[in-house]
């Protein structure tokens, strides 16, 4: 009779269900593993040889085979060792069968039989949940993988505390999730001194996740604002939480084996690949959209990122996930994010310093800021000039709402928003709005109706835009607490709105 026991194998931030067979048949001795393993799974076997020998554990001479199904998915990854080797164990009769087929084994086998933690835990857990089985994995990935409620994680140290478990010797404790801290940020949005329209813009955009784009001279400032963004952004909610720690589960991001609930802040440098940025390489693994999912998304000197690089975001910024295609994977990652560029606007940098300005002005600016596209920048709710601060500004003692009392504001906006679009499933803020939803939520007095034409005639906006700037009033709105969309609040979001203009 042929054991069997469980465990997944990951397509995207889905695990699925494998389950691993074995056979101990008469014949020359071997030990083979089928069912389209990777290089790391077929070297599983030497991993469990030498476990198993450090247990005093010897393989009979026969032939051994193990099973992979279903055949037809790919295998990749060392957390294959523990189910291999629970299998092989159920197959000699040393652990129950019946116990071995109730399991979701997930791990990394050592030389000498301890589990090595490894990526992947927290969507496992799922997987092993809506099995309705038990899982059991690397006591390190324990209070990661307890987070999913309906699952019973068990975590053990080492192969032989697997092996008494199931033999009746001890009990494997039943793990407790953990959580990593909260960490308390020293940077404040009282220190940055002066650009109050900057710090407003900021504010609207964390309150309904709106992109922002800064242009600016070096030096004023659009790095140390970005930087002050996660403070004034609310945590995740467990939803949130849960979708976020699976991506980071599956980059080996979970450092403190708990779930955070800080949304990420990702900041990559305009030198990453392509693959890095949307997703790829082997495995088809999670980017950095994906990482900073539920949180921000930080791009210094976004005419510097390669163009490619920079088109391939235009489709994740509107449809809120992203599709990684290789020749052997076909990946859906969720990539909800916060978009925050930050821009010189020429190469010098001092477009608008005639005394400074290099001597190509101002057709640089027009060459350098044209590495952008026009569909990007359009994908953009607000954007702003980032003007030089006055060093009597800087001499000034630190003013204005600290990052507490932005953040507060914030909270209460997007309380609104989670009341207002409960009845709405995959809505979760005026990002996400659209079509006759965002008429019905957005649509403003007559005095703002008129001046939206006016704007929308004049600068000749896009439908996109156009949209974008209701979403935005509506922001402005729920920040100032007012049920509707009044003429100021258009006004404001048309201010947002506008082109970024180079000097002639």
């Amino acid at each position: 009779m042929v054991a069997k026991t469980f465990t997944v194998a990951f397509e995207g931030v889905e695990a699925r269900l494998v389950e691993v067979q074995c056979a101990v048949v008469p014949g020359m001795p071997s030990f083979g593993v089928v069912g389209l393993p990777d290089k790391a799974v077929s070297e599983a076997r030497e991993r469990v040889k030498a476990a198993l020998n450090a247990m005093a554990i010897a393989l009979p001479s026969k032939r051994v085979t193990i099973n992979l199904s279903p055949a037809d998915l790919p295998k990749e990854g060392s957390h294959f060792d523990l189910a291999i080797a629970l299998a092989l164990l159920a197959e000699l009769d040393i652990v129950p069968k019946e116990a071995a087929e109730g399991t979701v084994a997930l791990g990394e086998l050592a030389l000498d039989g301890r589990l090595v933690p490894v990526l992947g835990a927290l969507p496992a857990a799922l997987a092993a949940a809506a099995a309705d089985k038990t899982m059991i994995c690397p006591r390190a990935c324990g209070a990661e993988a307890a987070w999913v409620t309906a699952a019973h994680v068990l975590g053990a140290d080492t192969l032989a505390e697997v092996l008494r478990h199931f033999t009746g010797q001890i009990v494997l404790p039943v793990a407790t999730a953990g959580e990593v801290a909260i960490p308390a940020s020293a940077r404040d949005l009282r220190d940055v001194k002066g650009q109050e329209r900057a710090k407003r813009a900021l504010e609207i955009a964390a309150a309904g996740r709106h992109h922002l784009m800064m242009v600016g001279s070096p030096g004023s400032g659009k790095s140390m604002l970005a930087a002050r963004l996660p403070g004034i952004l609310p945590p995740l909610t467990p939803m949130e939480a849960l979708e976020t720690s699976m991506i980071h589960s599956l980059a080996g991001l979970l450092s403190e084996g708990g779930i955070s609930r800080t949304r990420p802040f990702r900041e990559p440098h305009h030198t990453a690949s392509m693959a890095a940025i949307i997703g790829g390489g082997r495995g088809a693994k999670p980017g950095e959209v994906s990482l900073a999912h539920n949180g921000v998304l930080f791009l210094d000197e976004l005419p510097e990122f390669p163009r490619p690089v920079l088109e391939t975001l235009r489709q994740p910024i509107e449809s809120g996930d992203v599709m990684v295609a290789r020749a052997n994977a076909h990946v859906r990652y969720p990539c909800r994010f916060l978009l925050v560029a930050a821009a010189n606007p020429c190469r010098c940098g001092h477009l608008a310093d005639a005394a400074r300005a290099c001597s190509r002005a101002p057709g640089c600016g027009e060459d350098y800021l044209g590495r952008i596209s026009g569909p990007l920048i359009d994908r953009f709710d607000l954007r702003l000039e980032v003007p030089p601060v006055a060093f009597s500004d800087l001499e000034l003692p630190a003013s204005g709402d600290t990052s507490a009392m932005v953040a507060a504001r914030v909270a209460a906006a997007r309380l609104r928003q989670m009341h207002r679009y409960e009845a709405h499933p995959g809505v979760r803020g005026n990002a996400d709005a659209e079509g006759a939803l965002l008429e019905q939520v957005a649509a403003p007095d007559a005095e703002g109706k008129a001046l939206l034409v006016r704007v929308a005639e004049r600068f000749r906006l896009s439908a996109r835009g156009y949209h974008r700037v209701l979403r935005v009033a509506r922001t402005i709105a729920d920040l100032d607490a007012s049920a509707d969309v009044r003429l100021p609040h258009v006004a404001e979001a048309v201010g947002y709105r506008l082109a970024i203009e180079t000097p002639a």
